[in-house]
C-alpha cells in the first residue's frame, strides 16, 4: 500500500493551476501542497493542512465521489490514468488522525449546542470547541456519526474510524449526550432556557422518501435508511429486489449480498442510472444486477410489480409497456430521504421550505435568533464534503454572532 501511494504520489505534475483543486474538490483541499510535503517526508504536516481545512478528511478520503471531483479533474486523466489522490488522502490522514492533538483557545464562558453529530455537527463542534466555546453534542443514536454511521456500509466507511472521531472530541472537551433527542423529552427551548448562547441543528435527513404505490406497508417491503442502520435484523430471502438508481441503492444492494442473498436485482426508473460509474462497477463486480427503465407500479407477496419504461437515445420517454410482475421475496425502496420534522414542530419560529427542509441564509442562519443549520437537513440528502463546505462557511457566521453577543453583553 504505501509503494503504491508513493509512485502515484510521484505522478503528480504540480500544476500551476491544479484543477484537482480548483475545479473538483468542493472544499478546495490543497492536492499539490499535500502530495509535496508526503513525498518530502512531512506527512504530519500534511495530515495537519488536511484537518484544518476539512475535519473529516479521512472519511471525504473513502467516500467522496471522486471521479467526478478531485480524480475526474486530475490532469493526467487526459491521456491515462489520473492520479489515485483519494489513496493518498486516506493514506496521509489516517495515520494522522491518532496524532492529532487539538488544542483550545481559552474558554470563552459562551456554551453552544449541536443537534445532531454527522458531518455538519462534527464540522462545527471541532471548529467551535476549538475557538474555546463550550460544546454539548445531543446525538438521538447512541453513537455519533449520522449518516456516515448508520447509513454508509462499512465496507465503505469503517465504523473505528467514527468511533475515533468520538475519542478526538471528547479529548477536545467536547459533550456528548447520546440517545437524545430534542423535539422528545427536551425542546430546542429548553436548550435555549437552560444558557445555550447559538443552537446548531445538523440533523440530517431520515425520513424514507415514497414512490406511494400500493403494497409499501407490506411485510416483505422495507426502507433503505432503514435497512442500512441494521442489516443483521432482516431476514431478506434469496432474491430481493432494490428500487432506485443513486450510490444509496448500490450501498443497499451490496450490503444485501454480503448478508447472503444470492440474487439481487437493482431497478432505476430512467435509463440513466444517478449512482456514480465507480459504484456501478463494484456492484457489477458483487454479482449484482441492474435493470434500467422499470418504474415501480406495485409491490405484492410475490415480488414488486414495473412498467417497463422505453426510451430514445436522448433519454425521452416513447412509451410504456405492459406491468411484469419480478419475483422476490423482499422489496428495499432506495430513492432518497427527507428531514424529519419533530425540531420544528416543537418549537416556534423556524421556516422551512415546501420540502421540509429548514430554511437559512447563506450562512446558515435559520429564521429564529441564535438558532443554525446547515447539512442534509438544509440541502436535501448529499454528501459529507458538501456538509463539511457549507459547516466550515455556518461556524465562521455563529463565531461572529457568538462574539457580538458577548459585546453586548458587556
Amino acid at each position: 500500500m504505501a509503494a503504491h501511494v508513493i509512485n502515484e504520489a510521484r505522478r503528480c505534475l504540480q500544476c500551476k493551476k491544479p484543477l484537482c483543486q480548483l475545479k473538483g474538490c468542493p472544499v478546495q483541499t490543497n492536492i499539490p501542497e499535500m502530495i509535496r510535503l508526503f513525498l518530502d517526508g512531512k506527512s504530519a504536516e500534511a495530515g495537519k493542512m488536511l484537518f484544518e481545512n476539512n475535519p473529516l478528511s479521512v472519511v471525504c478520503s473513502l467516500v467522496c465521489d471522486h471521479e467526478n471531483q478531485c480524480e475526474g479533474n486530475c490532469i493526467q486523466g487526459r491521456k491515462g490514468a489520473a492520479i489515485q489522490i483519494p489513496s493518498i488522502e486516506n493514506y496521509i490522514s489516517d495515520a494522522y488522525l491518532d496524532k492529532l492533538t487539538l488544542e483550545r483557545e481559552p474558554d470563552k464562558g459562551q456554551k453552544v449546542a449541536i443537534i445532531g453529530s454527522g458531518p455538519a455537527g462534527i464540522t462545527i463542534a471541532v471548529k467551535l470547541a476549538a475557538k474555546g466555546y463550550g460544546i454539548t453534542v445531543f446525538e438521538r443514536k447512541d453513537q455519533i456519526g449520522g449518516m456516515m454511521r448508520y447509513a454508509i456500509p462499512s465496507f465503505r466507511l469503517p465504523k473505528s474510524i467514527l468511533n475515533r472521531y468520538q475519542k478526538k472530541l471528547r479529548e477536545l472537551g467536547i459533550h456528548i449526550r447520546p440517545n437524545t433527542s430534542i423535539g422528545g423529552a427536551l425542546h430546542l427551548d429548553d436548550l435555549l432556557n437552560d444558557g445555550y448562547d447559538a443552537v446548531f441543528i445538523g440533523t440530517g435527513t431520515w425520513r424514507p422518501k415514497r414512490p406511494h404505490v400500493r403494497g409499501e406497508s407490506l411485510g416483505n417491503v422495507h426502507y433503505a435508511i432503514d435497512y442500512l442502520q441494521n442489516p443483521a435484523a432482516y431476514d431478506l430471502g434469496d432474491t430481493v429486489a432494490v428500487i432506485g438508481a443513486g450510490n444509496s441503492a448500490m450501498d443497499v444492494a451490496r450490503t444485501v449480498v454480503r448478508m447472503g442473498s444470492r440474487f439481487v436485482t437493482v431497478y432505476a426508473r430512467r435509463n440513466r442510472i444517478a449512482a456514480s460509474q465507480r459504484e456501478l462497477d463494484y456492484a457489477h463486480a458483487d454479482g449484482i444486477d441492474i435493470q434500467p427503465g422499470m418504474a415501480i407500479k406495485e409491490f405484492t407477496d410475490d415480488g414488486p410489480i414495473f412498467i417497463p419504461n422505453i426510451y430514445d437515445e436522448e433519454g425521452n420517454l416513447v412509451r410504456q409497456e405492459e406491468p411484469v410482475l419480478c419475483p422476490a421475496d423482499s422489496s428495499i425502496i432506495a430513492v432518497s430521504q427527507g428531514p424529519k420534522d419533530k425540531i420544528v414542530k416543537t418549537t416556534t419560529g423556524i421556516d422551512v421550505t415546501d420540502y421540509g427542509l429548514i430554511a437559512v441564509d447563506d450562512d446558515g442562519r435559520t429564521t429564529r435568533e441564535g438558532v443554525f443549520a446547515s447539512g442534509d437537513v438544509v440541502a436535501g440528502a448529499k454528501n459529507v464534503v458538501l456538509a463539511v463546505k457549507f459547516s466550515k462557511q455556518v461556524a465562521k457566521a455563529m463565531e461572529r454572532y457568538l462574539q457580538e453577543k458577548a459585546r453586548t453583553r458587556s
